[in-house]
């Protein structure tokens, strides 16, 4: 299954904010972060279903090397990024979006 991938504005802010973050941390780690969230996006899109459900109808596969999950949920033509949320952040604020 191979669907089109729809990114939330609030998850396209917070994947700049952390590349930003880890760019001000070391050069190039921020681009390194990016690579890892494509990848991550590949996988989701290649097999959507195959990511646990932590809430409702949303899945999360979390991003190798970084403390973050991306939280998506899988319709029936698209997948919907609704965040790329940081593991200490509360999740009251993602839930709330879906």
């Amino acid at each position: 299954m191979r669907c089109e991938i729809s990114i939330r504005p609030e998850a396209e802010a917070e994947i700049e904010e952390a590349y930003l973050w880890y760019e001000e941390q070391r050069e190039g780690l921020g681009s390194d972060f990016l690579l890892c969230v494509e990848e991550c996006l590949e996988k989701i899109k290649k097999s959507p279903d195959m990511y646990p459900i932590v809430h409702r109808n949303v899945r999360r596969l979390l991003i190798r090397r970084f403390p973050y999950g991306i939280f998506y949920t899988v319709h029936q033509d698209f997948i919907t990024i609704l965040a790329v949320f940081h593991g200490h952040r509360d999740p009251r604020d993602w839930k709330l979006r879906s």
